[in-house]
This record gives structure tokens, C-alpha cells and sequence, in this order.
């Protein structure tokens, strides 16, 4: 339930923002919007001021006089604004049959035409601004001052490709990285298809792993590959009655050692702790700044009755910006990110990277949007931000139906001096509609084999 609210409101906040560019746009143009619709297909309910607060399908013949209709369709993966006198997805071309009226789309010049067809991709992109505006103003970039391993696991993934505890990252396929989010980038997002040359400070030599991709987790999520210095267990939460109450443990302890044994992950002490039913073991712990030994005796299940977390002890520096530099920065995320897009495009393109890897349908989009949203409302909000310039790059794409179909159209007009034929624009819509509709089957067949 968490996933379809989240999706709802996510895609619902995108699609309002694009649609509500197009029909701006179209009124500054002097354009009538017939409908603005959120979901396609059937009419569900909506209003206009001709007929008020309605349910289901209007008249055939429904005739607004220039008024909108606001309306909620079956369908909730999309919307639209339907625009006097343009071929659009609703395929309504009964205009065709008439001569051009001023306020249609056809009979207005160049220049308003790219406007509305173009606006939707603004308003995307000046979402994705200001909220990476917001994200450099209020909160600033986090920058975790270490590239050094913490901890490595015997048998663990990490210590299968070469890591050790205690080896400090200092290049990645040649790139130099100063912080932690350096390293997770440069794993998991800059290197996306290609083999991984890391270089590594251990013991004051320099030493180099050569990891294949394949070896690597698809994004950091699935598995916590390296653990950077300063992460520590932490309680969470301790249960009524449970042997860790009664022994004194309290929420924010952070977990140091279990029986002289130092501890880095919540997996770690679960495994130590388990492997105790009904021994007593010694923890150390840090509470606020002092030190203090906890002794405690597992239960049968091996459990004592706390939730165990990570914290970082580390430095984190956060840089922030001023008001106006915020927007450069802003601006040079979204660049980061485009660049990025079209990288991995690139990649899926030439074979390095699997198409069910770099796409995500409706089912992905609400799994990160509920995962995000359990994070925080700035990390939900940075997610609004990395959907809605993907969403903007996607339309703008020379492709029929979507917003760089229209535009390429509008330009070819342009150039031939004259409209193209309804009819035609209507093959092409159709075409194309067919064409994406079988690419969001795919995507979503994929989504469904990754659950």
C-alpha cells in the first residue's frame, strides 16, 4: 500500500507540473486547452465551468465554448492537455474538417507552437532546479572525510574481490577521490558498464584490484558492499522486559565490542549475540561520550531484545551555498545528471549495460519513491528531482507522441511551408503510441522479474 501511495503521489506531482506547462503555455498563446487530464482513457469524474462537478464521460457533442475541462482518467500513468486544433493523444482530429479558428494550435505561428510543445520539459526542469537549489541553499552537499574501509567481513563479497579492513581508497579507473561519496559514485554510478581499476593504500603500499562488473552490485542498496571508517552498530530501540532493558541498555548506545571483540555491522553483532544462546556477553558501548560494559545473557531464540542500526562517527562536512550560487550549483547538477543519462544510454546502446538495469517502470519508481520517503522529505524530494529532469529528458526525445514528436513536426511544418496532412499525423501518433505502449509492457515485465 505504501508503494501505490507513493507512486501515486509522485507520478501525480510530475504530471501535474508538465501538464500544467503545456496548458499555460497554450493559454499565454492565446490557445483554447479543451481538457487537462491526469491518467488517460476514461473519463472518471472532473469539472468545467459549463456543466460543474461531473462523473463519467461528457456528451460526444460537449461542446466547453472555450472553457477547460479538469478531469481524472482510468488510466494513472500519465496525462494530458488537449489543445484546440493539434493532433495530440487523444487522436481527436475532428477539427481537420474545418478552417483553422484563432484560437487553434495549427493557426498560431512558429515560435508560440514550440513554446506550448516545449513548456511541459521546462516546467520539468525548473522543478529539478529549484530543488536542487533548495538541496545546496538549506542543506548543503554532504562530503564524508574518509575513503578508508572499515571494516571487512571473512567471506563477505567485499573480502571476495580483494578488500581488506583498513585499505584506504585513493583512485578509481584512474579518477582520484577525496570522500566517501566520491567512492559510491564512482562504483555504483560514473563506471556503469565498465570494469573497475581500484587503487588502495594498505600498509603504506600502494596496491591495485581489478574488480569485473559483473561483480559488482547493481546499486548499493542490494548489498553493502564497503563499509566506510566510522560506521559503528547502534541501538535503535529496546523492548519492554527484554534482557537488554534489564541489563541496561538504552536507545543511542553505540555498540563498540561483544566479548572483546570489536563490532562493525548490525550483522556482526547479530551473529555474535546469536551464537550465545544463554551465555552471558560483555558489550561495550559508547553513550554520549563515555564508555560503559553492559553484561547480558541471550535468550533461547539467541536475541536480546534490541533493534540494531548503523550511525556514522566520522566527520561530515557539509558545504553549503549562498542564495544565488545555490542556482549555479543547482544548474550544474542537473548538467552532472544529463551528462550522466546519456552516458548510461550510451552504455545500454553499445551492450555494456543490460537494459532491465538502467530502465524502471511504475513498479521501481514506487519502490524508490516509498524508500526515499522512509528516509526523509529531502531525500523523497531529491528522488521528485532525479524523476523529473528523467522525465524532461524523455519527452523531448524525437519520438512520436511524446514532446520531441510534436516539436520535429512543427519544425518540418516550418520548413515545407505548409501543415502536414491530419491523416498522417495521425498514423504517426497511432504508430508511435503502439510503439511506447509495447516498451512500457517491456519495462514493466522486467520490473516484475526483479521483484
Amino acid at each position: 500500500m505504501d508503494y501505490i501511495i507513493y507512486f501515486a503521489i509522485t507520478i501525480g506531482i510530475l504530471v501535474f507540473i508538465h501538464e500544467f506547462g503545456h496548458f499555460a503555455a497554450a493559454k499565454l498563446s492565446g490557445m483554447r486547452a479543451d481538457v487537462f487530464a491526469i491518467g488517460f482513457g476514461k473519463r472518471l469524474f472532473g469539472w468545467n465551468k459549463k456543466t460543474g462537478f461531473t462523473f463519467g464521460e461528457l456528451p460526444k457533442d460537449f461542446d466547453g465554448e472555450g472553457h477547460t475541462d479538469y478531469r481524472l482518467c482510468l488510466l494513472p500513468l500519465g496525462g494530458y492537455v488537449k489543445i484546440a486544433g493539434m493532433v495530440d493523444e487523444s487522436m481527436d482530429a475532428e477539427f481537420a474538417d474545418r478552417p483553422p479558428q484563432p484560437w487553434e494550435f495549427r493557426a498560431k505561428p512558429l515560435l508560440s507552437k514550440v513554446f506550448v510543445i516545449t513548456a511541459g520539459v521546462i516546467m520539468n526542469l525548473l522543478l529539478a532546479w529549484l530543488i536542487f537549489w533548495g538541496a545546496n541553499f538549506f542543506q548543503g552537499k554532504p562530503f564524508t572525510e574518509t575513503t578508508t574501509i572499515a571494516f571487512v567481513e571473512s567471506n563477505s563479497l567485499a573480502d571476495s574481490l580483494g578488500f581488506r579492513s583498513g585499505d584506504k581508497i585513493l583512485k578509481i579507473n584512474g579518477k582520484q577521490v577525496n570522500n566517501w561519496e566520491d567512492v559510491r559514485n564512482e562504483i555504483f554510478i560514473n563506471t556503469l558498464g565498465e570494469d573497475l581499476n581500484i587503487s588502495l593504500l594498505r600498509n603504506g603500499e600502494e596496491v591495485t584490484l581489478s574488480i569485473p562488473r559483473n561483480r559488482i552490485p547493481d546499486d548499493e542498496s542490494q548489498a553493502m558492499l564497503l563499509l566506510p571508517e566510522g560506521v559503528k552498530p547502534a541501538v535503535g530501540e529496546v523492548m519492554k522486559d527484554s534482557p537488554a532493558e534489564k541489563a541496561g541498555f538504552k536507545s543511542n548506545d553505540i555498540l563498540l565490542e561483544i566479548n572483546e571483540v570489536p563490532v562493525y555491522t548490525p550483522k556482526q553483532v547479530t551473529q555474535l549475540i546469536s551464537s550465545n544462546k544463554g551465555n552471558e556477553i560483555n558489550v561495550k558501548v559508547l553513550r554520549e561520550k563515555d564508555t560503559t560494559n553492559l553484561a547480558v545473557i541471550p535468550n533461547d531464540e539467541g536475541k536480546i531484545g534490541v533493534a540494531i542500526g548503523t550511525v556514522f562517527t566520522g566527520k561530515v562536512h557539509y558545504k553549503t551555498y549562498g542564495f544565488f550560487e545555490s542556482f549555479y550549483h543547482g544548474w550544474l547538477d542537473i548538467v552532472r545528471m544529463t551528462d550522466l543519462t546519456f552516458s548510461m544510454l550510451g552504455k545500454v546502446f553499445s551492450g555494456n549495460i543490460e537494459f532491465k538495469k538502467a530502465f524502471g517502470g511504475p513498479i521501481k519508481i514506487a519502490q524508490y519513491a516509498a524508500k526515499s520517503a522512509d528516509s526523509g522529505l529531502s531525500s523523497f524530494l531529491y528522488f521528485l528531482a532525479l524523476l523529473s529532469l528523467s522525465l524532461a529528458i524523455l519527452n523531448i526525445m524525437p519520438f512520436p507522441v511524446l514532446d520531441g514528436g510534436h516539436l520535429v513536426m512543427i519544425i518540418i511544418e516550418s520548413i515545407i511551408g505548409r501543415e502536414i496532412p491530419v491523416k498522417i499525423k495521425l498514423a504517426i501518433q497511432q504508430v508511435g503510441m503502439f510503439l511506447l505502449l509495447l516498451l512500457m509492457a517491456f519495462i514493466v515485465y522486467n520490473d516484475i522479474l526483479s521483484l
